[in-house]
């Protein structure tokens, strides 16, 4: 027989359980999209690797819907391919405008100057005009 000593003992234990069962669940859950994530952008790559711009974008839309809860994470990464991908259509304006809103909401970001280098390649090349006052 138990005796209300233990059950009072025992109380704390179910609250415990009831706080760490959810707690592990979304742990585990948020570990799993974040997989996801980095799969897609992964595939991304491969996509891009084999010239093959649909998938690529359908693997980038993808992991930006899965971004939705790390806002901001990798963004600069997706849209620098995505303006990659945009080139070889021979979308050179759509191309330069990803790469100048990089320049605009990542500054500081490795993929900002990689954006810089693609623009200035596009102008060497007599894709896009510097000069060229373009809205958002």
């Amino acid at each position: 027989m138990h005796s209300r000593a233990d059950s009072k003992i025992s109380e704390p234990m179910g609250a415990n359980m009831k706080f760490l069962l959810p707690t592990v669940l979304f742990a585990t859950l948020a570990g799993c999209a974040s997989q996801g994530h980095d799969a897609d952008i992964d595939n991304a790559y491969r996509a891009y690797q084999q010239d093959d711009c649909g998938a690529v974008m359908l693997h980038l839309s993808s992991a930006e819907r899965r971004s939705r809860f790390r806002p901001h994470q990798d963004q600069p990464e997706v849209s620098l391919l995505r303006g990659l991908c945009l080139e070889r259509q021979l979308l050179y304006l759509d191309a330069a405008q990803i790469y100048r809103y990089l320049q605009r909401h990542y500054p500081h970001s490795e993929y900002s100057y990689r954006a810089g280098a693609r623009l200035e390649t596009l102008r060497l090349l007599g894709h896009y005009d510097a000069e060229l006052k373009l809205k958002p």
